[in-house]
């Protein structure tokens, strides 16, 4: 029986003005996370940095004030301060209260924006318990505030004079915190970001300030553009040649930039942007440059003999390997696509971009013979290496009932066969392995131990990684092939759990099996298919009463909110494989009791540049990074 739900004309709702904003945040920032208030600063950003495209702009300033209120600055032209014949109000009224208004429409106030949509400044004043802006303009300063999501408390006014030549604009708002899951900014967050800006915007200086409790400062300003931010993405690794290649060019007010760099490593690092957003599916931009990169190489060794008639050309894979690419698109009507909206799909710019770049790198290769040659000889290795891959591949295909891992003697497979309920266990080690065996729901529950620590591949091509036996192992246990044979859907397990002691050896492990997991089998951990077990640390004892804790901190936490008469114990828990199958389960693989810890990456260009520092060939930036982060290690040693 269908319900009257009263579904009528009174039942159709018309949200007024930034109301829908309040209504439905996600729908404009996303989320209501600390993504989603991040999101608030970018927006205004953007705003300045447009004014900075348009040339207008030189500094922009962007300060987290005590209580956590943003405040933007910059040194643009200062918004426009008249009426607005279509709204009644000042523009400015109209741009912080008008979703839709501003100069990204065609009417001639930017070619080039990273917003696109005019709802950032709006957006921001919906979702700000308060927000003011300052507008030096005309030898005046202009000032209005809004209160409780986006109400003005009184219209634009002229507050004081400032000399003629001072022109920009001041934003300071703060996030409203019956909106946000969280209005504490993550000064990382912002540092990332806004260097990333700076770089794609050469010549932009753009400064970053703290004033919470230990006052920071940071200034970004990179006349070299995407050629400094290819030379930091690089600086852990060995370069095959000095220079950087750079070419830009421009066609029907397509701008084209690419930076590039050759290292000695055996993974490509190729990241796109349009209009300073960051298109992590990629795109025709980035198509096209790829393309122009496998022509221009492979005519380039066949013209000059370095590449025989009887030899097969060089793929894509093998032009890219060791590769740092980025490739910058500034587009006047941009139109993204895919899942997260971060494609861009604009047919034209594929023959664009692949002219701009194909010209400019056929240009260095002929005046750098030196680095020409070094570079085809690393993307000749590089096919002689996926050849081989080719041959070792065929040992890790599936066959039948996974005969090739049983004969090993390695995986215990669980009895369904519905990847949507089955997990996998990469235990350390056989005892460990072992007690998994005993323990398991063996419905859904497949364990693997492994042997020792698996290859580090971040210093080795796929070729030889196919050689080691866990690797292989791991392969055909997941079923989804590597490298050209990679198939996603075939995945066994929904679940890939690492689990490992909680001590030094068992993070070498863990890490060695994620840069494995990173580096061949991204589009596992980018779906969130991996997981970290989390053992307990300790287990305390009360009456009949078992309590697992898995930190120091939680241990004494549970202990204090004790009554002072109970009597406890306390035991430091033991390895994996010292733990009886009971026990075992009952901490660590019950579904109903268990902890586990997704690993996820929110930021591909940190994530890579992490594991060349953790995993790669130079000591000294490893060594660094520990002296920093050794205060954050939670390893009971």
């Amino acid at each position: 029986m269908k319900e009257d739900n009263n579904y009528g004309d009174s039942a159709i709702q018309v949200l007024e003005g930034l109301e829908a904003v309040r209504k439905r945040p996600g729908m404009y920032i996303g989320n209501t996370n600390e993504a989603g208030l991040h999101h608030l600063v970018w927006e205004i950003v953007d705003n300045a940095v447009d004014e900075a495209l348009a040339g207008y702009c030189d500094d922009i300033e962007v300060e987290i004030e005590k209580g956590n209120a943003i405040t933007v600055k910059d040194d643009g032209r200062g918004m426009p301060t008249g009426m607005n014949s279509k709204t009644g109000l000042s523009t400015i009224e109209t741009i912080f209260t008008v979703l839709h208004a501003g100069g990204k429409f065609g009417g001639g106030g930017y070619k080039v924006s990273g917003g696109l949509h005019g709802v950032g400044a709006s957006v921001v004043n919906a979702l700000s318990d308060w927000l003011e802006v300052r507008v030096y303009r005309d030898g005046k300063v202009y000032f209005q505030r809004f209160e409780n999501g986006g109400h003005p408390v009184e219209p634009l006014k002229v507050i004081d004079k400032c000399s003629e030549d001072r022109t920009g604009t001041t934003v300071t708002f703060h996030a409203d915190p019956t909106m946000f899951e969280t209005t504490i900014y993550n000064w990382d967050i912002l540092y990332k970001r806004l260097q990333e800006m700076a770089f794609l915007n050469k010549g932009i200086r753009i400064t970053l300030i703290d004033h919470r409790e230990d006052e920071k400062k940071v200034i970004f300003h990179y006349n070299g553009g995407i050629i400094e931010y290819v030379q930091m993405l690089n600086k852990n690794k060995q370069p095959l040649f000095d220079d950087v290649v750079y070419v830009e060019g421009k066609e029907n007010d397509v701008l084209i930039e690419v930076a590039m760099q050759y290292n000695d490593s055996y993974n490509s690092a190729i990241y796109s942007f349009t209009n300073n957003i960051h298109t992590t599916e990629g795109g025709t931009h980035e198509d096209g440059v790829k393309q122009a990169l496998t022509r221009v190489i492979n005519n380039y060794a066949k013209q000059n003999k370095l590449l025989k008639d009887n030899d097969d050309s060089l793929t894509g894979d093998d032009v890219r390997e060791g590769i740092v690419m980025i490739v910058s698109c500034k587009h006047p009507n941009p139109q993204f696509e895919g899942q997260t909206k971060t494609k861009l799909g604009n047919s034209e710019v594929k023959k664009i971009a692949s002219d701009v770049f194909g010209n400019g790198l056929e240009r260095f290769l002929m005046e750098n013979p030196d680095a020409a040659r070094a570079i085809v000889e690393k993307c000749m290795t590089a096919s002689r290496a996926r050849l081989a891959a080719k041959k070792a591949r065929e040992l890790t295909r599936r066959k039948g009932d996974l005969d090739i891992t049983n004969f090993y003697g390695k995986l215990s497979d669980c009895k369904s066969k519905d990847p949507s309920e089955c997990e996998i266990f990469l235990v350390e080690g056989d005892s460990a392995g072992g007690s998994a065996k005993k323990g398991r729901n063996s419905m859904t529950q497949a364990i693997l131990p492994l042997r020792g620590k698996i290859l580090n591949v971040e210093k080795a091509r796929l070729d030889r990684a196919l050689s080691n036996e866990e690797i292989r192992t791991i392969i055909t246990a997941f079923g989804t092939g590597i490298g050209d044979d990679f198939d996603l859907s075939k995945l066994r397990y929904n679940k890939i759990i690492i689990m490992t002691d909680a001590d030094v050896d068992g993070a070498h492990i863990r890490v060695l099996l994620l840069t494995l997991f990173y580096r061949f089998f991204k589009p596992i951990v980018e779906a969130g298919h991996v997981y970290a077990a989390q053992p307990p640390l300790f287990s305390i004892k009360h009456g009949k009463n078992i309590k697992y804790v898995l930190t120091e901190e939680e241990k004494n936490d549970y202990i204090s909110k004790l009554p002072s008469n109970t009597k406890y114990e306390i035991a430091r828990m033991k390895g994996l494989g010292e733990m009886d199958a009971d026990e075992l389960y009952e901490t660590t693989m019950d579904i109903e009791k268990r902890i586990l810890r997704q690993i996820t990456v929110d930021d591909t260009i940190a994530a890579d540049e992490i594991f060349s520092t953790l995993m790669g060939e130079e000591v000294e930036p490893r060594r660094k990074f520990i002296e920093e982060n050794a205060q954050y290690a939670d390893l009971d040693i």
